[in-house]
């Protein structure tokens, strides 16, 4: 049997909405939506934002987004102000054993680790 992909839940925090507008700004797109939960999709990432606000449980939530240029990523987050206009946090671009990295912390807590190989 094999796996077909894997769609995390990711809190919302207490926005909801400004979670799911950040999360289109950062180029995912919406496939479908339901009361409190949205599947986002860009290219073959997918996953459903949750409303769901549990600040100790969003702040020990990570997960590892791989990309084709983090540098380039990490220039149109700020380029497009994400940060003044989201309150989220963009990390600099670190080399890590497994390539470079970002880490941005999205308006839940949440810590994305965005990753060259």
């Amino acid at each position: 049997m094999k796996f077909l992909s894997l769609e995390p839940f990711i809190p919302s925090g207490s926005n909801f909405e400004g979670s799911k507008e950040f999360f289109q700004e950062l180029g995912f797109h919406i496939n479908w939506e339901v009361a409190g939960y949205v599947g986002f999709q860009r290219d073959e990432c997918r996953f459903i934002l949750q409303q769901f606000d549990n600040v100790e449980f969003a702040q020990n939530f990570m997960l590892s987004v791989k990309v084709e240029n983090v540098e380039e990523f990490r220039n149109s987050i700020l380029d497009s102000k994400l940060p003044e206009k989201y309150g989220i946090r963009i990390g600099q671009i670190i080399q890590q054993p497994y390539g470079m990295e970002v880490n941005v912390i999205d308006i839940a807590g949440v810590c994305w680790h965005f990753v060259q190989q």
